[in-house]
């Protein structure tokens, strides 16, 4: 048995995660340009401090396991990816439109830039593309054992590049 199935050679691989990246990253940038009143930006940047007040690095990573796992779902996944990003993006304007002291100006796509957020974006675009190909090959009536195996894989590198991420991320909101 092959790791890539013939109708999903590695360049095609990379192809597809690249459009799940940029998928991922066009519904942000989207989130991000939301219109927001100042009223209605300090209350979301206010919900999300508190859900987010005592949060450890296990709680950073199943917030983020719970979504991404979500997204390997055929077809379901990807609508789940860009609803995930539109929510972040407007979480990011929030705080945008509620601190422009500190991220006045800042380009949404900066915080992505991040250690942490590079290795969420990789994640959450490797689990919308499978999502994609899932759809594509059940379709196709591919036979499970083609696809099978990839899939795990690729949910055991989601799981361990989230595991580096929320550490990451933990360690650059935890106090000193």
């Amino acid at each position: 048995m092959q790791l890539f199935a013939p109708h999903f050679s590695f360049p095609k691989r990379i192809a597809y995660l690249a459009v799940g990246i940029g998928v991922f990253l066009a519904a942000y940038y989207v989130g991000a340009s939301i219109p927001m009143t100042e009223d209605d930006a300090n209350e979301l940047a206010t919900q999300f401090q508190e859900q987010v007040q005592d949060i450890d690095m296990a709680g950073i990573f199943i917030n983020n396991a719970k979504a991404s796992l979500g997204m390997f779902v055929p077809g379901f996944g990807a609508g789940l990816g860009i609803y995930t990003a539109v929510s972040t993006g407007m979480v990011f304007n929030a705080f945008a439109i509620s601190y422009p002291q500190e991220l006045g100006g800042m380009s949404p796509l900066a915080v992505l830039a991040t250690p942490f957020g590079a290795l969420e974006i990789f994640a959450y675009g490797l689990a919308m593309s499978r999502s994609g190909m899932l759809v594509y090959q059940l379709a196709k009536r591919v036979p499970w054992r083609e696809y099978a195996l990839p899939t795990v894989i690729e949910v055991g590198i989601v799981i361990v590049v989230l595991i580096i991420g929320a550490a990451s991320e933990f360690q650059i909101i935890a106090e000193p």
